[in-house]
């Protein structure tokens, strides 16, 4: 296409070329330029809240990944030894009457511990194995004969027993009903399991350690 600027010279110079001669078309060339705009506004994100201190400061030392992470599995350790003084001190500054029982939280579970008599000791290991659902002696079921350490959850759809009642004694499930004796051994009703005994030890007199 010829445009405006290339017809006025063609028209020009046709009056000036000898006869027989075509006269030549000149063709404008055009070009379109583009600009690039920087965008010196632009704000680049800042991570420094989220950086260590220690490797802020371009003076100090540079520490490696493995010693940061050395460095924070010794305080996590410390904090768990510290935890574990503070719940042993805390558990044995309970006391327990002789013959009530307490409930504790143990990995998400209540936890019974109960201090059973003489008497009721007596009477738990005079119950033939013959006549439970679930055969234990009190023997199977005790570190030391005073102390019962069981999980207070029934064993027939999850409930929480009551503590100290039931027609044995021992903890009675309101839900549907089951009765447990003195040592969590399912008497009556429609568990089919006596109250589990999680691992335990006394380490020392007045110390419990459950798990």
């Amino acid at each position: 296409m010829i445009n405006a600027v290339s017809r006025a010279y063609f028209r020009a110079s046709s009056h000036a070329v000898p006869n027989g001669l075509k006269p030549a078309a000149l063709t404008a060339v055009q070009t379109v330029q583009q600009v690039r705009l920087a965008h010196t506004d632009l704000q680049a994100p800042d991570f420094s809240a989220y950086r260590r201190d220690s490797v802020k400061d371009l003076s100090r030392k540079n520490t490696t990944s493995e010693e940061r992470k050395a460095f924070s599995y010794m305080l996590l350790g410390a904090g768990a030894v510290g935890s574990d003084y503070a719940a042993k001190g805390l558990v044995t500054a309970f006391v327990i009457p002789e013959g009530k029982s307490l409930t504790f939280k143990w990995r998400g579970k209540p936890l019974f511990i109960r201090q059973s008599s003489a008497s009721k000791i007596a009477t738990e290991r005079g119950v033939p194995t013959s006549v439970l659902r679930d055969p234990q002696t009190d023997y199977q079921r005790v570190a030391k004969p005073e102390w019962l350490v069981v999980i207070g959850v029934c064993t027939y759809l999850g409930c929480v027993p009551i503590a100290n009642s039931g027609y044995f004694g021992g903890y009675y499930c309101p839900c549907h009903g089951s009765h447990y004796d003195a040592s969590g051994r399912i008497r009556k009703g429609p568990a089919p399991l006596n109250l589990e005994v999680p691992p335990h030890v006394f380490p020392d007199e007045g110390t419990l350690v459950v798990g």
